[in-house]
């Protein structure tokens, strides 16, 4: 009997240590406070990330201050020709000489088409995009804008992407190039590029372009031959340094410094964003990967 009871006392000691310690492991899992995720400092005078699945907005710093946006202005002409009915990406458009002189008369980025070549649509978004050619912008500009000039083409063009980021709901936009050297009129923010890329990502085409690395064009010559030009490589590193980026486009200027549109999926997650005036090249990438970093743990 005395065995019984000590033996039911021991039990109910033990029982007594097991609960006290279960109670004690569980206070200290409940008694750290969770940690707070720490907003990122970014060099860019502005920024701005939300979740492409959701449309939430995971970041800001002066989201909605308007600025120079260099050449990610080509997202919104790349959306424009995407935008065209019946478009045929294997219509053959032929390079003028004035193409070849503006981005001399610029010193502008290009992809050094050949005057005289015969180039596709498909090609010229490439070489919109990757080398951020200016030629190329305005090879399409001529080609989808509408008149019986030039120059008029060109104004329908940019009347077309303006329009566009009117139907976007965008009240901070505007545009007055197809290439981001404009006159002083061409300006958006980081909220309203996010936005327009965001929408330009819904064409499978456009998503295609924007995660190449690399792309050769053989384009047909004068004389019908075939010439073979020298691969143009997107200007965007992060397609290279950052796991899980799909894309997007990247600008700079004496105005613009260095900017940057920027999507990555991680995890069925995408997210993306934009970055006006950093510093440097590796400055806004950078920026766009501690943005997406965190905008990844929200």
């Amino acid at each position: 009997m005395i065995t019984v009871i000590k033996g039911a006392r021991i039990r109910r000691a033990a029982a007594v240590v097991v609960t006290t310690g279960a109670v004690l492991a569980t206070g200290a899992l409940t008694a750290a406070p969770a940690q707070a995720l720490a907003t990122p400092t970014v060099v860019a005078k502005g920024g701005y990330v939300m979740n492409n699945g959701t449309a939430k907005t995971l970041y800001t710093k002066a989201a909605d201050t308007r600025r120079s946006t260099g050449s990610t202005t080509k997202i919104m002409t790349a959306k424009v020709v995407l935008s065209q009915p019946n478009l045929n990406l294997d219509a053959k458009v032929t390079i003028q000489k004035a193409y070849s002189d503006y981005i001399v008369s610029k010193n502008a980025s290009s992809a050094r088409l050949i005057v005289g070549d015969k180039v596709t649509v498909r090609q010229l978004l490439y070489g919109l995009m990757l080398p951020s050619g200016c030629d190329a912008a305005y090879a399409l500009a001529d080609k989808f804008g509408a008149g019986s000039t030039r120059a008029a083409r060109v104004k329908s063009f940019i009347g077309k992407m303006n329009k566009q980021a009117k139907d976007l709901g965008l009240t901070n936009t505007k545009f007055d190039s197809f290439d981001g050297i404009g006159s002083g009129s061409n300006y958006s923010t980081p909220r309203d590029l996010t936005k327009i890329a965001s929408s330009a990502m819904k064409n499978g085409n456009f998503r295609a372009i924007v995660k190449t690395k690399k792309y050769t064009a053989k384009t047909v010559t004068k004389t019908g031959g075939t010439r073979t030009m020298a691969a143009w490589t997107n200007t965007n590193g992060l397609l290279s340094s950052y796991s899980g980026t799909i894309g997007l486009k990247t600008g700079s200027g004496p105005e613009a410094k260095y900017c940057l549109v920027f999507a990555a999926t991680r995890n069925g997650k995408t997210v993306i964003g934009t970055v006006l005036a950093s510093s440097s090249i590796s400055a806004r990438e950078s920026d766009a990967k501690k943005l997406m970093d965190y905008a990844f743990k929200k």
